[in-house]
């Protein structure tokens, strides 16, 4: 059986790639997974793996050619199968689109079955097409159906011209309409950027000109981490802090660190600072703007200790309980912001210099998800990580924050 080898595509955004050189010759034996040919991408070049077996009847692209993703490049097949004479197999495709005209000669057939069942209410369409003849006051009665057994699909729905209902139905709402409505007046001034403000702006320009960033999003499964968080709490009633949903965020983030110290490094130019202590970031919202003091040296900090150590910081962020340290305002060696407590679901978060990444965290809340083939309700809360390229790159950043849910789902290695 002929096999076609069509040009991979090797990244998400690759369109087209040139065969580089071809590390097998016509006649070759193929097994699977064997290496056929280098291929050259926009970023870099790449080795083909051959997804069958068989002999290397025919190349079709020569070296240095460059073809779009999806075209036809060589065949793999038996001594004895027949290539086709024209490349990609021309010969099948008329076979394959003739049905195609000849839909809609039989389209009077599925018309007749799809309008025989209006009368019990039967009607096939699909979801969408549904949803947008309702929104149109389209009746889904008067839609010819061109998908498989009469069929009623988003394109009969939109490229449908009789909908005689859509009139009446926007008539009668227009006709109970207001005719006013109430004036929203805001006013037109120049507004002084203070201090804070000024600051933030030099800041988030510098961080977003001078720091390729790339992020990495994921969702953690809460549920054993926010049962252990409320029995934890229970135990310590009121003898100290209760524990928080960011305190065991900041947690994991340090024993994250200290087994992939990439991210707690800072750019250089032409070499990285390595940092001896994980200092943590803290982002804190402020009625004037936003800081981000950190928790120093976490490394040495239990849970608790954390947990304590992030609401005197807090506080005195506030200007509850003293001042903040110089340190304290500028050693900080990675960042967490998390806008939970907001409702937000999702955000990437700006990297801090001169700190190489941020991570960005939302709501807990509670969704359905698959879990051994059945739907089950778990805790979910979704993160982002921001990173800095010149440091570190994209699979670096997904196994630190896949580090990071490791240690969430299985929240009693927070404890040690």
């Amino acid at each position: 059986m002929i096999t076609e080898v069509v040009m991979p595509a090797m990244g998400a955004d690759m369109t087209e790639g040139t065969v580089v050189k071809w590390l097998k010759s016509e006649g070759d034996e193929i097994s699977r997974g064997d290496i056929l040919a280098e291929i050259e991408t926009d970023k870099t070049v790449v080795e083909m793996e051959a997804y069958g077996s068989g002999l290397l009847r025919k190349i079709v692209v020569e070296e240095g050619v460059m073809v779009p993703v999806g075209d036809l490049i060589a065949y793999i097949g038996d001594a004895d199968d027949e290539i086709p004479d024209v490349p990609g197999g021309s010969d099948s495709v008329p076979a394959a689109a003739a049905p195609t005209p000849e839909e809609p000669a039989s389209a009077p057939a599925p018309v007749a079955t799809t309008e025989a069942p209006v009368a019990t209410g039967r009607i096939k369409a699909s979801p969408l097409a549904r949803k947008i003849a309702t929104e149109r006051g389209i009746d889904l009665a008067t839609v010819t159906g061109t998908g498989p057994g009469g069929r009623i699909t988003r394109s009969d729905v939109e490229d449908h011209s009789g909908a005689p209902a859509a009139t009446p139905a926007v008539a009668a709402s227009t006709a109970v309409m207001p005719s006013t409505v109430l004036p929203v007046t805001l006013s037109g001034e120049d507004i002084p950027l203070s201090t804070m403000r000024q600051a933030i702006a030099r800041v988030t320009v510098r961080s977003k000109t001078e720091n390729p960033h790339y992020y990495i999003d994921l969702s953690i499964d809460m549920t054993s981490a926010m049962s252990m968080r409320q029995g934890l709490n229970e135990e310590i009633g009121d003898a100290g802090p209760r524990i928080s949903v960011n305190d065991m965020i900041v947690r994991a983030c340090v024993k994250a660190i200290a087994k992939y110290p990439k991210l707690n490094t800072t750019f250089a130019v032409d070499h990285l600072i390595s940092h001896a202590d994980i200092n943590i970031g803290i982002a804190i919202a402020l009625e004037v703007g936003l800081m981000v003091p950190a928790i120093l040296r976490t490394q040495n900090m239990s849970l608790l200790e954390i947990s304590a150590a992030t609401k005197d910081l807090a506080n005195r962020v506030r200007g509850e309980g003293g001042v903040l340290t110089q340190e304290e305002n500028t050693a900080g060696t990675f960042s967490i912001s998390n806008m939970g407590m907001l409702g937000v679901d999702n955000f990437q978060a700006i990297i801090v210099p001169p700190q190489s990444a941020i991570l960005a965290v939302g709501a807990v809340a509670q969704q359905p998800v698959v879990r051994d083939g059945e739907i089950v309700i778990r805790q979910m809360m979704k993160a982002s990580l921001s990173a800095d390229h010149r440091v570190t790159d994209g699979a670096e950043g997904g196994v630190f924050l896949g580090e990071i849910r490791r240690l969430l789902e299985n929240p009693v290695s927070l404890l040690v």
